[in-house]
């Protein structure tokens, strides 16, 4: 028969069994060692219950810590077996069926706050203890003076019993009597400590208030005090203490000698150490990580009048691709070296690098002449970068793109410095890759618009932000009102009417294009057909919508624009779709596909801002568009007379063969009479610009369309 598998109860009934075996002979209990067991089964099911809990309590693993103490675990090894036995069997016996990599992350930190708490728990027990033998001397003090003759051995008991260390020295400083502890703590002879004087026992981690305050005690300005302080042992090593020293009086209360009480903390301070460095340090590469990073950055943009910071923020380029092909692992060792070649280049005092997270990281420099430093600083990390990384035997090109911040102390905060490096390194990431730049703060504020112009867009569709205006297109030879352009602006509620250079390009990046344009079309067409109810006798005014290069890939574009023509009742052939020369160079059949059905049906196609592309002329003929419009580049220097002559050739070129082709010619970006007539003369079709109307509502072109028609 097969065994029945353990329940939760049983596999927790284990570990408490293994964690009592590990501690029970480092205890000081009566108990045996099945009750120890006992004792600690509550503890394991709070470890157990904190290792499962949705969210992290570090105060758990605080109070179990702090529980070892009142079950006599004090000395230190029942800690060190204690976070031995959680690391080794927690998540295996409690851990269930759960991550187990989050199981295990989440044991790393319990065990940290059982330290924490134990640590804590024994701090209070020994200050308990010390103010107990606190009181005890000050009562034999007063006994001594008396006759000293009871009271004697009752002080003699507790010095020489007591945990910590005792010492009681004249107020010259010289040193009359140790206990066994402090003679334990230092390492040394009771002859070698009571040859010394106090004032020799200085250290360069004194606090400025140590010396300060024992002149005080001995001159009987005050009773006590109570600082940590460092000691150096006779082998050269540091002993750190808590340290209370009280000031002894006779029966007379005059001074006569100082008590001293060390509690030794050595062990705890380099766990605290420890877990200081884990906390501010990052595990890949040991480098400082986010936290100490802006500690630092904090303290040296608070610095007094005259210093100066720079910061180098640097993220690799293509580094996903390095993770994608060749794996994390890989990845990680690259990191690790990319750190280590940081960090040579960063050894000058006042010089740090940290890792942010990610492949991203940042170097500080500070001081007065951070303006040339930081440069120098940033050529070193470049130039650091430039030798190939091997890995898993191939070589890697490694480069970077780096946002210098460099400016005074005290005028911004840590998180405005650090967005302005972030915006700087992604502009010299868009500039190429491989270089550095410094931060400019229009450029900051520009990209922060950005920002918050692509954060606002989702919501300023849904509240009707949007709105049209139209400009009209007029034929070259009569005059007359053909239709117009639709060109949807944006009524922002701070920064007010913004065309579409402002927002378009931030539409097309998150995708809000396609909800956009189709909501463009939409409003256009309808006002088309409102154009064609009222103005019966003019005949239909086209409509020209743009196209963005995003939507001309959405599989709905051919559908929607059937659907709206449908709704509006409005001819296909009454609509222009505008879609730029540089989306359609190289394009495949598969991009051209929609534009061919719309044209089918009967949609004209306009190749918008030609010349710009530089695409091949011959592959108009395989593209299914009706109209050129020509860019107003080439139009520029018609403005003035006589026009240049080369210019002029050259849009008598692109009309010629635009003509030849079937095409219809629109120009844009006309401004003046001259220019309107060397068109009309250069057999141009239509044309658009402020000479005839700058956009506007609708309701101005539907009455420029009623003039002409009356004219």
């Amino acid at each position: 028969m097969t065994a029945e598998p353990d329940g939760p109860e049983d596999r927790l009934r284990r570990f408490a069994t293994i964690w009592s075996r590990a501690v029970f002979p480092v205890t000081s209990t009566s108990l045996t060692r099945p009750e120890f067991e006992e004792q600690l089964m509550p503890l394991a099911r709070r470890l157990s219950d904190a290792l499962l809990a949705r969210t992290f309590e570090a105060a758990e693993g605080q109070a179990v810590g702090a529980a070892l103490i009142d079950a006599h675990c004090t000395d230190p090894e029942a800690l060190s077996r204690t976070l031995d036995c959680v690391d080794a069997y927690l998540v295996l016996y409690c851990g269930e069926d759960g991550p187990q990599e989050a199981l295990r992350t989440r044991s790393a930190r319990l065990q940290h706050a059982m330290a924490a708490g134990f640590a804590q728990a024994l701090r209070e027990r020994t200050l308990a203890e010390q103010e107990a033998i606190s009181r005890a001397a000050m009562s034999a003090r007063s006994l001594v003076a008396e006759a000293l003759h009871a009271s004697e051995a009752r002080f003699r008991a507790v010095f020489e019993g007591a945990a910590i260390g005792i010492g009681i020295a004249d107020l010259e400083g010289n040193i009359l009597q140790v206990n066994g502890a402090l003679l334990r703590m230092f390492g040394g002879s009771e002859q070698s400590m009571r040859g010394r004087k106090v004032t020799e026992w200085t250290h360069p981690d004194d606090a400025p208030q140590v010396w300060p305050l024992y002149e005080e005690l001995v001159r009987g300005e005050r009773e006590h005090y109570h600082v940590e302080k460092a000691f150096y042992r006779p082998d050269g090593t540091a002993l750190w203490t808590n340290l209370t020293v009280s000031l002894l009086r006779d029966a007379d209360g005059r001074p006569q000698y100082q008590l001293a009480l060390m509690e030794d903390t050595t062990e705890r301070r380099l766990l605290n150490l420890r877990l200081r460095y884990e906390a501010t340090h990052d595990a890949l590469t040991g480098l400082p990580n986010r936290t100490l990073f802006f500690e630092r950055l904090e303290k040296a943009l608070s610095a007094g009048e005259g210093q100066r910071f720079g910061l180098c923020y640097l993220d690799l380029d293509g580094f996903k691709t390095i993770n994608d092909s060749l794996g994390h692992a890989a990845g990680d060792r690259l990191l690790v070296e990319v750190a280590d070649r940081l960090q040579s280049c960063a050894t000058a005092p006042g010089e740090m690098v940290a890792r942010l997270g990610g492949d991203e990281f940042v170097a500080l420099t500070t001081g007065t002449d951070t303006e040339r430093e930081v440069d120098e600083l940033a050529g070193r990390i470049m130039n650091a970068l430039v030798t190939p990384i091997s890995i898993d035997g191939r070589d890697l090109t490694v480069r970077g793109s780096i946002g210098v911040v460099e400016g005074p102390a005290g005028e911004r905060g840590p998180a405005e410095v650090l967005r302005s490096a972030d915006i700087t390194m992604y502009r010299a990431k868009s500039a190429g890759g491989n270089r550095f730049e410094l931060a400019d703060p229009e450029a900051d504020a520009r990209a922060i618009t950005r920002h918050g112009l692509t954060t606002a867009l989702p919501a300023a569709l849904d509240r009707g932000e949007f709105f049209i205006e139209y400009q009209p297109l007029v034929h070259l030879g009569d005059g007359s009102v053909r239709g117009a352009e639709a060109l949807v602006r944006w009524l922002h509620p701070q920064h007010g009417v913004l065309g579409p250079d402002r927002f378009i390009p931030l539409a097309e990046h998150t995708g809000l294009i396609v909800p956009l344009g189709r909501w463009v079309l939409e409003q256009s067409v309808r006002q088309a057909r409102l154009w064609q109810e009222r103005h019966a006798d003019a005949g239909p005014l086209r409509i020209n919508v743009n196209l963005s290069p995003c939507q001309l890939t959405h599989p709905g574009l051919v559908q929607d624009t059937v659907d709206i023509l449908e709704r509006s009742g409005l001819d296909p052939d009454v609509l222009c779709l505008e879609v730029t020369e540089s989306a359609l160079i190289g394009a495949d059949d598969d991009l051209l596909k929609p534009l061919r059905r719309l044209a089918e049906m009967g949609v004209d196609i306009a190749l918008d801002d030609f010349g710009t592309g530089y695409s091949n002329l011959a592959n108009l003929r395989r593209l299914p568009v009706s109209i050129l419009k020509l860019d107003r580049s080439f139009t520029q220097s018609m403005q003035q007379f006589p026009a240049d002559p080369v210019d002029l050739k050259i849009v008598e070129g692109i009309v010629t063969l635009a003509h030849s082709l079937n095409l219809a010619v629109t120009v844009e970006g006309v401004e003046t009479g001259a220019q309107a007539e060397q068109l009309r003369i250069l057999g141009c079709d239509t044309a658009q610009g402020w000479y005839y109307a700058r956009p506007g509502p609708p309701e101005r072109l539907h009455d420029l369309a009623l003039v002409d028609a009356v004219g």
